[in-house]
Formats: C-alpha cells, sequence, structure tokens
C-alpha cells in the first residue's frame, strides 16, 4: 500500500472523516467529486500563484496539498494509487507545468482513482524535477502538522524539505 494514502486514512480516522473501512470499496457521489474538484481548484490556483512568484517553497506547499487532496478522495473511494506514468519534460518554461497540472487536474473531475493517481504522481514527480525537492520530506511535514491538529495558527516551513 502507498504510505502517503496510507497517512491520509489515518488522518481521515483520526478526525472522523468519511471513508470505507480497509478492504470496502466506496462511491463518490456527484456532490463528492463536485466538492473535490473545488478543493483541487483553490490548491492549483495557489500552486499557480506560488510558481508565477518564483517562491519555491510555497510551490512545494501547493504540490503537496494537490497531492494530499487527490489521496484523499482515492482514501474516500476506498480504494488504491494505481501505478502511472507522470510525463513532463523540463523544457525551461514554467507554462509547461501549469499545462500538466491543470490538464491533471481537469481529468479529476470524471472522480475516478486513475486520474487522482496522475495528479499525485505528476505532483511527486514536479517537486523532484521542478522545485527539486525531496516530496517525502515535504509531505512528511505537511502531515505531522495536519496530524497535530494546530491548523494556520503555527507556520509552517518546507524549507529542510528542498535541495540546495
Amino acid at each position: 500500500m502507498n504510505k502517503h494514502l496510507q497517512q491520509v486514512r489515518d488522518f481521515h480516522r483520526k478526525f472522523a472523516i468519511k471513508q470505507p473501512d480497509d478492504g470496502e470499496i466506496g462511491h463518490l457521489s456527484d456532490m463528492d467529486i463536485v466538492m473535490r474538484q473545488a478543493l483541487l481548484l483553490d490548491c492549483g490556483s495557489e500552486t499557480f500563484k506560488a510558481i508565477a512568484s518564483g517562491d519555491l517553497i510555497k510551490i512545494l506547499a501547493g504540490l503537496v496539498d494537490l497531492s494530499f487532496n487527490a489521496l484523499a478522495a482515492i482514501a474516500s473511494r476506498g480504494d488504491e494509487v494505481v501505478s502511472v506514468s507522470a510525463n513532463w519534460r523540463q523544457d525551461g518554461s514554467v507554462l509547461s507545468v501549469m499545462r500538466v497540472l491543470s490538464e491533471k487536474i481537469n481529468l479529476c473531475t470524471s472522480g475516478e482513482t486513475v486520474h487522482y493517481s496522475g495528479l499525485y504522481a505528476i505532483c511527486v514527480h514536479l517537486s523532484q524535477r521542478f522545485v527539486n525537492a525531496d516530496f517525502d520530506e515535504a509531505f512528511q511535514i505537511v502531515y505531522q502538522h495536519l496530524m497535530s491538529g494546530r491548523g494556520d495558527a503555527e507556520r509552517l516551513d518546507l524549507s529542510p524539505a528542498l535541495f540546495e
């Protein structure tokens, strides 16, 4: 099982967010898909603003938030992450990053696990190749912060996850 997905499931259990029991398959209603898409669009918007400002820490935070929300949709279905390739080739343009993220977010309107998995995979890939960061370390920092229940009361520092 995907370690990050398990952490999202643990987060859901701790904060009583509805999800199927282990081994059970659930269903996302149309309204669930709409709400998940709204969250992804908000995270995407913040990520694009961070890209525009050139703030690597905020870009990384946006990519982790997108991936967390993609995994949350998978957890809400009771599914597992599907292995998909992450196709993005660095061409020196931030527009290519925007295009690939927009495309992956848009595909999630299907509510299908394969599309949420694709968004997760591209976020991992971009964190490593575009931001030059340790995605797993950044995810762990965010996960620990969320599990602490402190929310926005404490500023989150993802700088230890950046390679420099």
